[in-house]
């Protein structure tokens, strides 16, 4: 499936200038092109379009601490998706269980935080989108939509 994700404001990394009208494709769990919107419109005819109106998109985050408390492991790994991350350390991950629920949702658990995320086309397609006060709107995890604030 096809789905373009559009917002006042597009990054590739969140230091970069952002993308006026701009866009991320996605197909499947990868990023497939980012540009401006008409441009991905005219390359994506059939893609779904996500509009998040008021918010910042770019790449999601890496969450470099604990895990939120929570009642089960897949509550806490919720709780970091909620927060506009798909990647925890792998020093949080402390037990089978907490290990088992981020890879149901497709949480990348990473030895360190080697690299800074960044949207690329082929790469993985993990998105956040943020409101002006830096809440989370709404997180992409490989391509499946696993967060929205109503």
């Amino acid at each position: 499936m096809e789905t373009i994700h559009t917002a006042d404001r597009i990054f590739v990394t969140w230091d970069s200038e952002s993308i006026e009208n701009g866009a991320v494709a996605v197909v499947q769990d990868r990023i497939a092109a980012v540009g401006r919107y008409e441009d991905l419109r005219e390359r994506f005819p059939r893609a779904r379009v996500r509009t998040w109106p008021g918010g910042a998109l770019g790449p999601a985050r890496i969450h470099e601490g604990p895990l939120p408390a929570a009642p089960s492991p897949r509550e806490r790994v919720h709780a970091v998706l909620k927060q506009g991350a798909t990647a925890v350390l792998e020093r949080y991950t402390d037990s089978p269980e907490l290990r088992a629920a981020a890879d149901r949702n497709d949480v990348v658990i990473m030895p360190s935080p080697w690299r800074e995320p960044t949207i690329v086309e082929t790469g993985r397609a993990d998105l956040a989108v943020f409101d002006a006060a830096g809440a989370c709107i709404a997180t992409v995890c490989a391509g499946r939509l696993v967060h929205r604030r109503r």
